[in-house]
């Protein structure tokens, strides 16, 4: 049985990690600006999960406070990129770039 939740497990972080790398590209190739912040929360997300496996897998309590000390500087750091693009998308509008 263990073994079963230890394949269980590592599927999980395989698929966890190719979805990353997916998040990764649209991150790099997005279209938008905001089609890559929402890439990076996904990033964020997904790193998230695969730490709560680990700590499934592993049978360490600590990470359970590591992954929720990600989360909160994941969830600040999205909301700095987003007052970041507001401010420029603000400015080009100011400028007449962008029309209202």
């Amino acid at each position: 049985m263990q073994d079963a939740y230890q394949t269980l497990y590592t599927v999980a972080l395989v698929v966890l990690s190719l979805l990353t790398l997916l998040c990764l590209e649209r991150a790099v190739r997005g279209p938008g600006i905001s089609s890559r912040i929402i890439a990076i929360n996904m990033i964020c997300t997904l790193t998230l999960a695969m730490i709560c496996v680990l700590a499934l897998m592993l049978g360490e309590g600590y990470l359970a406070d590591v992954a929720l000390l990600y989360a909160m500087i994941g969830f600040l750091a999205i909301v700095v990129l987003c007052k970041v693009y507001m401010g420029v998308a603000m400015e080009k509008r100011e400028k007449g770039d962008i029309p209202k």
